[in-house]
């Protein structure tokens, strides 16, 4: 099929106010034109995209924040001589590549914007009145085994009989910042994900736990980043790494051995709100769910968040593993995330469950909590390449 324009949509832009909806329109139209060389021209909640590569364009529309669906079509002029030419070559070449035959039903779908001398209904029928003409198959209105869309503008109609699914969400660099913590498991690169899918640009933050953990761990945090950044375009998707390892020893010496896991998370939140204070983060993203790990109970939560100054955001936080490996797997990073990699050494044997506030905050006190936080902030680089 040869087609001449890539039709997409969006969802609740709609709902938008004019100037809202203006402004994410534009930012939607930016991130496309950023992934794929091509011409945008957006009209009455439609994005009509001429690329120059179509292929190209069908791949990479699939991980654009902000479409709901896409639809390859052909363009006539809006009115019946021209659109009885053109669907019937339309179905012509559906005929070639055997998606409608003389025994399969179909329907005809039309949508109108503008003033013409025939109503939606009218178009449909004659539409369906070409197809059944040119093969005597029959018409079903309830339960097609095919359906070909006809959308009349004023001047142009578009003929198409796919609308392929994208992945909805807002135009990613609307919604601001967030510091997103992500490891090496399955978990953080799913929260990021959803958090990207709700406009928000992404900084990265990795904590290197070296000698506690393993240099593949360090070498999964890279290709998920990689997988990830491919659903980051028109944005800027940067990353920093911590050495989080002399902390780890810290809590390890100091402390209670089973408070170590919610001293290190207590840490990295911390050090995510400054990290968020000194790039104009407005938030951390992690990837929590109840009761998931020890690090998860309600408890522990309360005990690891209770003094950091931005918010946290937890998206994953009342989905079950095995909702999360769903989207991990639609999403790429999955296979990745199962990599084994040692995991991290620092972990007691009987980790805190329900910590008390109290004793949380004279741990931190013996340990010098926010002194060893000041060296460790100071350790923080940009990941050449990243």
């Amino acid at each position: 099929m040869i087609h001449s324009v890539i039709i997409a949509r969006y969802g609740e832009l709609g709902l938008k106010s004019p100037r809202v909806r203006g402004r994410f329109e534009r930012k939607l139209s930016s991130n496309i034109k950023a992934s794929f060389n091509c011409e945008i021209d957006i009209n009455q909640a439609r994005i009509f995209i001429f690329p120059e590569n179509f292929d190209e364009a069908l791949d990479k529309l699939h991980k654009i924040f902000g479409i709901v669906s896409f639809s390859p079509a052909v363009s006539t002029y809006s009115n019946f001589e021209d659109i009885e030419r053109t669907l019937s070559e339309y179905t012509d070449k559906l005929i070639e590549e055997g998606l409608i035959t003389s025994e399969i039903p179909f329907a005809i779908r039309c949508r109108r914007v503008g003033t013409h001398d025939f109503s939606s209904q009218e178009a449909a029928a004659f539409g369906g009145s070409v197809v059944v003409r040119k093969l005597g198959c029959p018409v079903d209105l309830t339960n097609p085994k095919l359906e070909i869309f006809l959308e009349i503008r004023e001047n142009e109609t578009y003929i198409f009989h796919e609308k392929i699914k994208g992945p909805g969400g807002l135009p990613l660099g609307t919604q601001g910042k967030l510091i997103s913590l992500i490891s090496s498991g399955i978990d953080s690169p799913v929260a990021t994900y959803l958090m990207m899918k709700r406009g928000c640009e992404i900084i990265a933050l990795h904590f290197d736990n070296d000698p506690f953990t393993k240099e593949k761990g360090e070498e999964k945090f890279r290709k998920i980043i990689e997988q990830l950044k491919i659903y980051s375009s028109g944005v800027s998707f940067t990353t920093r790494t911590v050495s989080y390892g002399k902390y780890l020893e810290k809590c390890k010496d100091d402390a209670p051995e089973k408070m170590t896991c919610v001293l290190c998370k207590s840490g990295m939140y911390k050090i995510a709100g400054m990290l968020a204070t000194d790039m104009g983060a407005l938030g951390v993203v992690d990837g929590s769910s109840v009761g998931q790990v020890a690090s998860q109970t309600l408890p522990n939560i309360l005990a690891t968040r209770e003094d950091v100054k931005v918010p946290i955001l937890s998206p994953l936080i009342g989905l079950d593993k095995v909702e999360i490996e769903k989207i991990a797997k639609e999403i790429g990073t999955y296979d990745i995330s199962k990599e084994y990699d040692g995991g991290c050494s620092a972990v007691p044997r009987y980790p805190e469950t329900k910590a008390d506030i109290d004793r949380v905050r004279q741990a931190k006190e013996d340990m010098n909590q926010e002194e060893e936080l000041a060296k460790v902030f100071k350790s923080i680089f940009n990941n050449v390449g990243q």
